[in-house]
């Protein structure tokens, strides 16, 4: 069998280059676990279950003596759901080539039953069946002021401004702490929020006063003609109260979905409520 001498010379170079470039290749170190951050569990008290909560901390927490850092508790905040990228956000907007917002930590929560704890009782039947579970947003909001807030407060170095993020039934959580508890937050960022729930029932109810100033941020995409005229009404509302020194913003998304949406929306938030901050 005759083997033509080109093939025998580029089959001689390949074999050459492939030791060569073995024989090169650097030397790794053993791989060592990346981290953006801290996780623990607790017992709730409140709830009757173990809760995971999710912790970003800033490049200098720890480093500055007194140093004390605002707080942005994210709903959703489970290491598969939105807490990696809203932290990488997060630390993005902090750079001092960015300084978009402060330094802060991020809280995020991890889910067991979200549409059981982002939801308040419905009356409506198909509701009711679709989703057996839901309507303990009460006992929810409760875990979040009596056990998850002090206990941040207690355990890491924070000041007095706290920020929540909630996206479609989280928004509907966000949307209900803002109408019933506003104190709990001073910025709220509503994305998308499943306003539609309980037949719009929230929408129609008034929102308790604010002590203090508030920022709202509220945003929706393409996400069909019920979810957009909701989160127009939802604006509307809270812009005929007229109430001083509040801060609110709306912004519409043609190009995202249901699914896209937050991510874009919470930097625009970012850029909005924390200009000149």
């Amino acid at each position: 069998m005759k083997i033509h001498l080109s093939i025998l010379i580029a089959f001689s170079l390949c074999m050459s280059f492939g030791q060569l470039t073995a024989q090169n290749f650097p030397k790794t170190s053993t791989p060592q676990t990346f981290s953006i951050g801290e996780s623990f569990e607790f017992q709730s008290e409140v709830l009757g279950e173990s809760r995971t909560i999710n912790v970003y901390l800033p490049a200098s927490y720890g480093q500055i003596p007194g140093k004390e850092y605002p707080v942005i508790y994210l709903l959703d905040g489970s290491a598969d759901e939105d807490f990696i990228h809203i932290s990488g956000l997060v630390q993005f907007a902090t750079f001092p080539w960015i300084n978009m917002i402060p330094e802060s930590i991020v809280i995020g929560i991890a889910n067991v039953d979200r549409k059981r704890d982002f939801t308040f009782p419905t009356r409506n039947e198909k509701d009711k069946k679709d989703f057996p579970t839901t309507g303990k947003s009460e006992l929810f909001i409760s875990f979040l002021e009596k056990e998850l807030q002090p206990l941040i407060q207690h355990n890491y170095a924070v000041n007095d401004t706290q920020s929540l993020i909630g996206q479609s039934l989280g928004g509907l959580l966000a949307t209900e702490i803002l109408f019933k508890k506003p104190a709990l937050f001073d910025h709220y960022f509503i994305i998308s929020p499943s306003l539609w729930w309980d037949d719009q029932s929230l929408l129609e109810q008034q929102p308790a006063a604010f002590d203090q100033p508030k920022s709202i941020y509220i945003a929706v995409g393409e996400e069909g003609k019920i979810m957009k005229q909701d989160a127009k009404k939802l604006y509307k509302k809270l812009s005929a109260l007229h109430r001083e020194k509040n801060r609110l913003f709306f912004q519409f998304f043609p190009n995202q979905n249901h699914g896209d949406a937050l991510h874009l929306a919470i930097y625009a938030g970012f850029e909005k409520v924390f200009a000149g901050k």
